[in-house]
């Protein structure tokens, strides 16, 4: 008699989709009032871990978003599902003035799942950005205050074959969610006025990946991986209203405009080569490259100069983004007690943003640390990991941010398509 969990994928497939409002983690900078937001970069658990790297990166035990092609790396048996989630504490600084704030929540759900023996597929949902800020300054006059929530989520499904150590895969995504822009004005002696920028995605996406892997010897093994998306324009649309508060009055449309013709995302390409070592022991390294022709991209705000939000915008504009990752794991003993079969992880990045605020580039860079645990089952692995990153816009310093954050990530790894006999 055969045994299958088919009927199983797609009511886990439901629930992953109906957890992506939700599985989007919050940030807390100014820096994500600018264009889209802060960007992600399709990252598990594990991948943070390690610098965030992952376009060589091939495994049949977890979960590669970063590289559609990965997923043809799955055993025919195997069903995996990863979801994770982060706590994020903020340390920020301009001039004289410190503020510290904590964010977090459900990052990422995904699954993946075979074909047939030389296919595997991919569904689930990461975020493409995330928004989230508030602040205030004195005006002549009065006060303002800035306040911004939101972001895109991305739902993906992928698809990936193999064939002799050349693997080639696509991911095709679609993209919504909702930017909030609000700038409170407080006149003295006056009502108090809102004025409310939204951005409303409904859009599509694809990432096409390839990779190759090459036996070198009986123990090791290189990895080479390469990505690209396509610059389009973005489809939805955007608005901004004006509302007087504390008397009764509705908001009032002072602009509307389709985002398609007038923003964008760019071309993006990816790069990793990888090493794995594995003999008693195994261990390997990463180093990947992202780069994003965000200079290229459409941006057309639909503000006035003479808003209140309009001094907070000006100066605003895209620049090409690059990521450089380092990372790496181990595992001391791959047959060994628990503790030796612990997998250890480090790793570190820097990018150099895609914003360029009044004439300064936003720089970012970090070291990452974890640990993979088994659970006694040893097939469920529990990762845990930390990292520390710097931002902050250069040559002027504007203001400097200080991150300290904490990722969790489960990844189930089970056997269900197996045959089981009962006699």
């Amino acid at each position: 008699m055969k045994f299958r969990h088919f009927a199983s994928i797609p009511v886990l497939a439901v629930l992953a989709m109906a957890g992506m409002q939700s599985a989007q983690a919050d940030v807390t900078t100014p820096y994500s009032m600018y264009g889209y937001g802060v960007l992600g970069d399709r990252a598990t658990s594990m991948q943070r871990q390690m610098g965030g790297i992952g376009y060589a990166m091939s495994s049949g035990r977890q979960i590669n978003v970063m590289n559609p092609a990965s997923y043809a790396a799955i055993d025919s048996l195997t069903f995996l599902f990863d979801m994770g989630a982060d706590v994020s504490m903020l340390w920020s600084q301009e001039g004289s003035a410190r503020q510290h704030s904590v964010g977090g929540g459900l990052d990422y759900v995904t699954m993946q799942f075979p074909i047939t023996k030389f296919m595997g597929a991919s569904i689930g949902m990461l975020p493409y950005t995330s928004v989230g800020y508030a602040f205030g300054n004195d005006i002549k006059h009065g006060a303002v205050e800035n306040q911004g929530t939101g972001g895109i989520n991305m739902a993906y499904f992928g698809l990936a074959g193999t064939y002799k150590g050349f693997s080639l895969g696509a991911n095709i995504s679609y993209n919504f969610g909702n930017i909030v822009n609000d700038v409170y004005s407080t006149p003295d002696n006056s009502t108090q006025g809102l004025l409310e920028h939204v951005m409303e995605v409904r859009d599509w996406d694809v990432v096409i990946g390839a990779q190759y892997k090459a036996n070198i010897g009986a123990y090791n093994r290189l990895g080479l991986g390469v990505t690209y998306s396509p610059a389009k324009s973005m489809h939805g649309q955007t608005w901004v209203t004006q509302q007087a508060l504390q008397v009764e009055s509705k908001p009032d449309t002072i602009g509307y405009q389709k985002l398609s013709g007038k923003y964008g995302t760019p071309d993006s390409f990816g790069g990793g080569v990888s090493f794995t070592h594995e003999r008693m022991s195994r261990w390997m390294i990463e180093a990947d490259v992202t780069y994003q022709l965000w200079s290229k991209v459409k941006y057309s705000p639909i503000y006035k100069t003479d808003e209140p939000s309009a001094m907070v915008f000006q100066g605003m504009n895209f620049a090409d983004r690059m990521r450089v990752a380092l990372g790496g794991e181990w595992v001391p003993r791959l047959r060994g007690n628990y503790g030796q079969r612990i997998t250890y992880r480090i790793g570190g990045y820097f990018c150099n943003d895609y914003l360029k605020i009044q004439g300064n580039r936003v720089r970012e860079y970090g070291v990452t640390c974890g640990v993979g645990l088994h659970t006694p089952q040893d097939k469920t692995m529990i990762n845990i990991g930390f990292e520390w990153k710097n931002r902050r816009a250069y040559p002027v310093r504007l203001v400097g941010e200080n991150y300290f954050n904490i990722t969790v990530g489960v990844n189930f790894n089970e056997r269900w398509f197996w045959q089981r006999k009962i006699r």
